[in-house]
């Protein structure tokens, strides 16, 4: 195909300029596709593994005596990678259109590795205190900026080589990578949970998976050096029409800024929000409030991701034929309606005796000053004794209605419960006394390991938020790719892309836990998720171009 083919001249994904372009061969096709998805797995395998494993880095990094704070922080410095993921697509997206597709994303694919590897080395708290966290935020910046650059660079390499009626499905490869490297990270951890047993997991075992990243980097360096230059850069470089400055082009192209807020909003936004909800919230859900056994989640998880990895792809090849809106739209549409009985029925079928005898027995709290504070550990604040009985509740999965009270007290089904004073001086304690108070009602608090006709109903449940994902996400590398001229591409895209998955998507499971632990309802995080879909919905219905896919035409852009 040549660039006449692909549209006028300067105007369509796959040309610039007016240098003529082959039409890459099969094999060609298959080696870019291979490579970059092969890379991209391994360097969203590198910053998940740390998702994966929070559970357990939050006692090797922190000491706090607060289950519920030593979550939040792990959450914290996860959600620190993703704050730096605009910086690193602000500066791999000026060399990407600068100097290169292909050498971009192998500094990205280098430095993602290293950092990764680096965090299997570092000492646990009980060692050098203080300096481990700081050194793990440290290794999680360097991170957030090679994943910054990562999925721009990957995702348009992909793009530049596709015919345009294939865009959506040869694309939808490096989506479904993303979940791939979630799947990975849960394939590795559960092999090392199988040869290294349990005590040693926790106390050195939980590294190996980090370690790891070495040899996945120097597998994914050596597919990505097989590659060559994308043709649209090489066309452009050779015709002297790569940008000058594409950070600052980015926003002053005609048309552009509008372009970067639907991006940003009505497209990363929606898939990013959803696509963390659907795997990172349910990974918590089920392993905290559902007191479900780890390795039980880790293949719900395992099976659920493996399989909804094929979706991706079917909705890539969809939106060739149907345009790339249909499918964020009804996707978006989905999700407002079905995000919330989704969570709820998991709760039913991986906690049954919880969700049961809640509904038989009320729990309800009542006194002074009762509202939680889910950082006064760390800021050596003072938790209110309601306070504590609170987050107790949350953390254990008991939902409970609360009233302003004189004095402090705690009842299920209208009968007292003695809170003895000890419960307030050592929180293990208040948790032992309150499950073994709850217990005679029927609250089961122990490791739960689900029938398997419930597991099979929660990995249902799992495929069909997976569905609602690919359905905003399968085809999004094509979309922005098609939304951005090919000069500023790496930089127009990666800005609202990163900006939308570091923030509205990356901070998700820090404000999502915090809102459980300042409501008590282990279900009122999903309301974050919710509105950011909502107002996303509203953008991508105004903003997103209709109709067939189409390549980025100049005169449109006024």
């Amino acid at each position: 195909m040549t660039q006449a083919q692909a549209g006028p001249a300067g105007t369509g994904i796959g040309e610039s300029a007016a240098v003529a372009q082959r039409e890459p061969s099969d094999k060609e096709i298959k080696l870019v596709i291979g490579a970059s998805s092969a890379g991209t797995i391994f360097e969203w395998y590198d910053f998940f593994i740390y998702g994966t494993l929070a559970y357990i880095l939050k006692d090797a990094f922190y000491n706090v005596e607060n289950d519920t704070l030593g979550l939040l922080l792990v959450w914290s410095t996860f959600a620190v990678g993703f704050a730096f993921r605009p910086i690193g697509a602000i500066l791999f997206g000026f060399l990407g259109d600068r100097l290169g597709r292909k050498y971009t994303f192998l500094v990205t694919v280098t430095l993602m590795g290293i950092a990764t590897a680096g965090v299997g080395f570092i000492p646990t708290v009980d060692t050098i205190g203080a300096a481990a966290p700081i050194i793990v935020i440290g290794l999680r910046v360097i991170q957030g900026l090679a994943l910054g650059g990562e999925y721009g660079g990957a995702a348009i390499y992909v793009a530049e080589h596709a015919p345009p009626e294939k865009r959506g499905f040869y694309t939808s490869f490096i989506q479904s990578s993303v979940a791939g490297g979630f799947v990975l990270s849960i394939i590795v951890v559960l092999a090392c949970r199988f040869i290294i047993p349990e005590d040693d997991f926790a106390a050195w075992g939980w590294r190996v998976p980090f370690l790891l990243s070495l040899a996945l980097l120097a597998i994914s360096l050596w597919m990505r050096l097989m590659l060559s230059e994308s043709p649209v850069f090489q066309a452009m470089k050779e015709a002297g029409e790569t940008s000058g400055n594409p950070f600052i082009e980015s926003f002053t192209y005609p048309g552009n800024k509008k372009r970067i807020f639907v991006a940003l909003f009505g497209i990363t936004g929606v898939l990013t929000t959803i696509w963390y909800t659907a795997f990172f919230s349910a990974l918590s859900f089920l392993k905290g409030p559902m007191h479900v056994e780890a390795q039980t989640v880790e293949l719900i998880l395992l099976v659920a991701g493996a399989i909804s990895m094929s979706f991706y792809l079917v909705v890539g090849k969809w939106s060739d034929r149907v345009g790339r809106k249909l499918p964020i739209v009804v996707g978006a549409a989905a999700t407002l309606a079905l995000l919330f009985p989704a969570f709820w029925g998991m709760g039913q079928l991986a906690n049954p005796g919880i969700a049961q005898a809640a509904e038989r027995t009320e729990i309800a709290v009542s006194g002074p000053q009762c509202e939680t504070d889910p950082f006064a550990e760390l800021f050596d604040r003072d938790q209110t004794r309601c306070g504590k009985v609170l987050e107790t509740l949350t953390a254990s999965g008991v939902p409970y209605s609360l009233s302003a009270g004189e004095t402090l007290s705690l009842t299920a089904g209208g009968e007292a419960i003695a809170l003895e004073d000890a419960w307030f001086e050592d929180g293990t304690a208040r948790r032992e006394g309150i499950h073994a108070a709850l217990e005679p009602y029927g609250f089961d608090f122990s490791e739960q390991e689900p029938p398997f006709a419930n597991v099979v109903g929660i990995v249902g449940i799992l495929l069909g938020l997976g569905m609602l994902s690919a359905l905003t996400y399968g085809s999004v590398a094509a979309l922005l790719s098609e939304m951005f001229p090919p000069k500023i591409r790496y930089s127009s895209m990666s800005i609202p892309y990163h900006i939308g998955a570091g923030y509205l998507g990356g901070f998700l499971p820090l404000i999502a836990g915090v809102i459980v632990a300042s409501t008590g309802d282990i279900y009122s995080g999903l309301w974050y998720t919710w509105v950011v879909v909502g107002f996303g919905l509203i953008v991508a219905l105004w903003g997103i171009p209709g109709g067939p896919p189409r390549d980025f035409e100049e005169h449109h852009a006024a």
